[in-house]
């Protein structure tokens, strides 16, 4: 397995593991859509993306956002996305990613990484407390949606 970081000409292959990860989180399937988001955010280098991959496919990824935290006036990096196939999981893939991220965290002088993850997926909530990744209880978040997307 190799990681690395994902080019403009790997949405072709990335978009199939990116809506199979839209449809994790209960959203329609949408393939053109995908591939559209994926290369708008690589073509303006709006995200970083990872992909874990062996000889003969993408096995999963990762996206990161930048962020700022004012206060502390550094870069940070939001963790948008995780995604292993299930065919690959239980094979290290993640963790893979996870450290790729955490690298790219440190060579680009961030603060540090930031992520969420549903209350009740506790897969991942394991994997990032096991790589160190501790819960905040000392802020709430909150959101404001202005748009849906018909």
């Amino acid at each position: 397995m190799k990681v690395r970081k994902a080019r403009l000409e790997d949405v072709s292959v990335l978009a199939p593991l990116f809506d199979a990860y839209r449809q994790f989180y209960h959203q329609a399937p949408d393939m053109a859509g995908a591939r559209a988001f994926l290369h708008q955010r690589l073509n303006q280098q709006e995200s970083v993306i990872f992909l874990a991959e062996d000889d003969s496919a993408v096995l999963g990824f990762t996206q990161l956002f930048p962020s700022f935290s004012s206060v502390s006036m550094q870069r940070l990096w939001i963790l948008n996305d995780l995604f292993v196939a299930a065919d690959a999981r239980q094979r290290g893939v993640a963790n893979a990613l996870m450290e790729c991220a955490r690298q790219w965290a440190e060579d680009t002088a961030a603060k540090g990484i930031i992520l969420e993850t549903d209350w009740d997926n506790v897969q991942a909530q394991a994997l990032y407390q096991k790589l160190g990744y501790e819960q905040q209880n000392s802020t709430y978040h909150y959101a404001l949606m202005t748009a849906q997307r018909q």
